[in-house]
């Protein structure tokens, strides 16, 4: 039973413990000095390091390497002004590299007599009728897998009943036969949070009454906080990894903080016309860690309200979106109560293992665009939803101060002025610049912060920024002409968009696309424009990239804050040469009246107080749209939009629900598969294969069905199968921290030395062959670098004479910062010239040269840039068997490219990239030679440098043949800026 966390008094459900709680003079609510200390990084000093993790403060447990340290402070330290003194519920360890980990063992205690996700199911009233048919409604398996599939197939009433009345449909041994009694039986499955429905009352009139759609936020974040799917996917303990003392901030002993993240937006639900609107209000949790929660097939956003679109009737049209900034503040009073009690006075939660928490719900994260932070924030147009800067400050190259709460209530509080005038009302918040809501939602939410929660967003404030202006002042500085051309003929990247029309005439560009032509706008305007108007963009560009690294040091942060400066000091150019103008005017604008650009002065600062900004990016809330909206709206008649999909939704998470259950009661003959799914202990291997099975089960239905295919996985079952079940050399295999995969079959088969070497235009060939065999000697497996003089002749012998022919590679690496997490896949082609591509397509890649150094964390030290012109592996003459010390390696034939010292750096300082150029043997030759492929690390995109102008015979295909200096372009894939930078 529910016992309470403080008195030790049992109750029958956890629901009383939170009443019990609850009550204002009960002893258990009485605060003593044995609370818990939670470290909050908003107070640090700009000059400590602090390392802050992938997620926020809600981090995984202490990892075992960190060793207890001593927890006296340093004499220095003691009566400073930012020291604090650690209460002894903290623990303190530091890692071999000298960071310093603060825990809390008193936080998130867990208490017995919670409920697993399975007990749940069973306080469902129609639990007794599954005893006995587990299936029920529905007769067996069969007929609720064909239930299901028409359940969430999205077909219409007319459309399930044309299937029901077929022949063949109804041959099956089917409980239902008509749309009808099929979503009466879905009724009846267990629900999740329960859709309700309110009018709300308002001091103006509407043409139509004001309908809002709900659910209990609580419920939501009881159904996140137990769900199977998330068991060993989220965090309860907080903790904090930094390098100095911090402020610290008291939480109760014992505590668990459940961080709420929510997000609103409007998305149109018709398509083509129509024009009808919803605005969905989301909601999750951010103890799910982030590389799941941001994945939309994890279901991490649950749709909490149907936030009403009403139409007020006034005869001033700006008084109209007041009252609407208004509703929008009351209905999100009404839908968050329940999670402000809980963040008053905590609430008893179970976990999916049956574990009991005493949480607390925090706002941490309301992701939203900029004119729906600024309505959030209660200020109007023009003015910084997070800063006290206005229009004419947003230009200023320092953050202005942060705009408090307690600032924003007591400008309101000091309004006298009747608040149902609202023409009267919003005159008197003019001197304030706020929007006339007189009751912010965030008002009475303990430790609601606007400047806080109201969180950097990467798709609307970064993305559409680089699109509405960068791109503009591009355009401008090249001409429309020339700057498509450029992008036309940029070097094809395989999987990524390439722009064989230029860009200025996209229309209805998407985040994806603004991404990918990110990767190209340095490389593509160097030369052609002013230097400091590059100099501008490419500093914005590090900004960003800075920015959406998953892990974020003080010295990203450092970079940061460096890049934005670097911008600020140089975006004078833009203005001066012409390049800012009006959208619709053409004329030149000698301000900086850009609202997202004063916005990145808050990027540095949010990421110290909750982690990386990525994590809180609409990316995610924007596909959630899909499945939570629009899918919804596709199945309806086009009328009552919001009570159609909320019954949609309900029915497909009633389905998805049952199938779980169905799935772990399936996968075990006891009812405790949960328990064994959390444990976390050396179990038997019988023991531990049940749990696979379970989390297989659950990825199976809770996950997206296309999955990413590992490499590395792959590489390693090969590595361990039997010697005769697998060909020989692997085609998929692991060198250094890179995963190789080749084609089975090879594109060209035992084809003639000579023949290859004229096929691909390498006369050279077989001495470099010769040479490679020199090296290797009688050990195979020799680590290869490029040499000096040839020193084999053309014609010499060898003894294999064909060869077998590749024209792709593909290769595979980890994250950058989470080598638990696969990178992109690249494909470095190594394709021979043809009728339809006259000069071939040889792509460049970074190949390790000295054995001391690794990729990536050595970036380009040790490693070469290389264009790869064959890939190829030696075949044993006709007759022969086995493998022997020349046929055991996929080997490649490459050849070198230079880096142009740049005065006394490596790089350009104008674009920030290397400056290479084709390395030369002494007869004029260039040179290369031949590698095995298993010293290829990472695939490069080398592009041409263009000039003042670019040469109008060039195309994507020769620009690279064509060129004598080239840039190593680092933009095109942030984990390979984060490598080289």
């Amino acid at each position: 039973m529910p016992v309470c966390p403080k008195c030790l008094k049992y109750f029958r459900t956890a629901r009383g413990v939170t009443f019990h709680r609850a009550q204002p003079r009960a002893v258990c609510n009485v605060r003593d000095d044995r609370d818990t200390e939670l470290v909050s990084a908003a107070a640090a000093p700009a000059n400590e390091r602090v390392n802050h993790e992938v997620d926020d403060a809600l981090l995984p447990p202490s990892p075992p390497e960190f060793q207890p340290m001593d927890l006296d402070p340093d004499p220095a330290w003691e009566g400073g002004e930012n020291w604090h003194s650690i209460s002894p519920s903290i623990s303190i360890a530091a890692d071999s590299l000298g960071r310093v980990l603060v825990t809390f063992p008193r936080a998130s205690e867990i208490f017995e007599g919670g409920e697993t996700f399975l007990t749940r199911f069973e306080l469902d009233p129609y639990s007794v009728c599954r005893r006995l048919v587990p299936f029920y409604p529905f007769a067996n398996l069969d007929d609720w897998r064909v239930a299901n599939f028409l359940l969430t197939s999205g077909l219409s009433m007319r459309a399930l009943d044309e299937f029901l009345s077929l022949e063949a449909t109804k041959n099956m041994p089917l409980s239902f036969w008509t749309a009808k009694d099929l979503r009466a039986r879905a009724e009846l499955l267990p629900s999740g949070p329960r859709w309700k429905f309110q009018i709300i009352p308002t001091t103006h009139p509407t043409r139509e009454p004001i309908q809002l759609y709900f659910r209990d936020a609580l419920d939501c974040v009881e159904a996140l906080f137990n769900h199977p799917f998330f068991t060993d996917k989220m965090d309860f303990t907080p903790f904090r990894l930094f390098t100095t003392a911090e402020r610290l901030h008291k939480i109760p002993e014992g505590a668990t903080i459940c961080g709420i993240i929510l997000s609103s937006d409007k998305t149109n639900i018709t398509n083509m016309c129509g024009g009808k609107v919803a605005h969905p209000l989301l909601i999750s949790l951010a103890n799910i860690k982030m590389k799941v929660r941001n994945k939309g097939c994890s279901h991490a956003f649950l749709l909490l309200a149907l936030m009403p679109i009403p139409q007020f009737i006034h005869p001033v049209r700006r008084m109209c979106g007041v009252l609407e900034e208004r509703l929008f503040h009351q209905c999100l009073d009404i839908v968050l109560e329940p999670l402000k009690q809980a963040a008053r006075l905590g609430r008893m939660m179970s976990d999916p293992v049956g574990n009991l928490w005493y949480c607390f719900t925090h706002l941490v994260s309301y992701i939203v665009d900029t004119p729906e932070a600024r309505m959030l924030a209660c200020v109007r147009g023009n003015t910084s939803p997070v800063t006290t800067a206005m229009y004419k400050d947003f230009g200023d190259p320092h953050r202005h101060p942060s705009r408090t709460a307690a600032t924003t209530l007591a400008q309101l509080a000091s309004i006298e002025c009747d608040v149902l005038d609202v023409d009267q009302y919003f005159a008197a918040c003019e001197r304030f610049r706020l929007n006339g809501v007189s009751h912010p939602f965030w008002r009475d939410w303990p430790l609601a912060e606007p400047s806080e929660f109201l969180t950097p967003e990467s798709l609307h404030e970064w993305h559409r920024q680089f699109w509405d202006h960068d791109v503009r002042w591009c355009k401008h500085a090249l001409g429309a002409t020339e700057l498509d051309f450029r992008f036309s003929i940029i070097p094809r990247i395989t999987g990524i968009a390439h722009f064989p029309n230029g860009i200025t005439k996209l229309k209805q560009v998407g985040g994806r696309a603004q991404r990918d032509i990110q990767r190209y706008i340095v490389v593509v305007i160097a030369g052609a424009a002013d230097v400091d108007v590059v100099i501008a963009i490419r500093a914005l560009m590090e900004f960003r990239y800075y920015s959406q690294a998953t892990t974020i040091t003080s010295i990203t942060c450092d970079k940061i804050r460096a890049s934005l400066q670097e911008f600020h000091d140089h975006k004078d150019a833009i203005i001066q040469n012409g390049h800012r103008r009006g959208e619709k005017t053409k004329q030149v604008l000698r301000h900086w009246h850009i609202p997202k650009l004063e916005l990145m002065q808050s990027i540095a600062p949010s990421i110290e107080r909750v982690g990386s900004i990525l994590q809180w990016s609409a990316d995610t809330t924007e596909h959630a749209h899909i499945e939570v909206i629009k899918d919804p709206a596709s199945t309806t008649n086009n009328h009552s939009y919001d009570t159609q999909i909320c019954r949609s939704l309900d029915r497909s998470e009633k389905c998805r629900l049952f199938d779980t259950e169905l799935a772990l009661r399936g996968s075990t003959s006891e009812p405790t598969s949960m328990q064994q799914l959390g444990r976390e202990t050396n179990d038997s291997d019988s023991e531990s294969s049940e749990r696979d099975k379970d989390r297989s089960m659950l990825d199976g239905i809770w996950t997206s069905k296309r999955k990413t295919t590992s490499f590395f996985d792959v590489a390693t079952r090969l590595s361990v199968s039997p010697p005769d079940s697998v060909p020989r050399p692997l085609r998929t295999f692991i060198a250094g921290s890179t995963a190789i995969h080749l084609n089975y079959d090879p594109s060209l088969k035992r084809v003639p030395i000579d023949i290859v070497a004229e096929r691909f235009k390498l006369p050279d060939l077989r001495g470099a062959l010769g040479d490679y065999l020199n090296h290797e000697g009688n050990v195979t497996q020799n680590f290869h670098t490029f040499g000096g003089q040839r020193r084999s002749p053309l014609d010499v012998h060898l003894p294999f004479k064909e060869l077998h022919v590749w024209y792709k590679v593909r290769l595979q690496q980890k994250a950058y910062h989470d080598p638990s997490d696969i990178a992109s896949t690249f494909t470095v082609h190594a394709h021979p010239p043809d009728r339809l591509l006259k000069y071939g397509r040889y792509d460049a890649a970074i190949m390790n040269v000295d054995d001391q150094w690794q990729w990536p964390s050595s970036g380009l030290q040790g490693h070469a840039i290389v264009h790869v012109c064959l890939i190829m592996c030696p075949v044993l003459p006709r007759g022969s068997s086995g493998v022997n010390r020349f046929s055991d390696r996929f080997l490649i034939y490459a050849q070198r490219f230079d880096i142009v010292p740049q005065g006394n750096s490596s790089v350009e300082q104008t674009t920030g990239l290397h400056v290479l150029k084709k390395a030369m043997r002494a007869s004029g030759s260039e040179l290369g030679e031949v590698f095995p492929l298993d010293q290829l690390r990472s695939y490069a995109h080398v592009v041409l440098r263009f000039g003042r102008k670019a040469d109008n015979r060039l195309t994507s295909t020769n620009c690279i043949h064509s060129s004598p200096s080239f840039f190593l372009n680092k933009y095109f894939e942030k984990d390979f800026f984060y490598a080289i930078s």
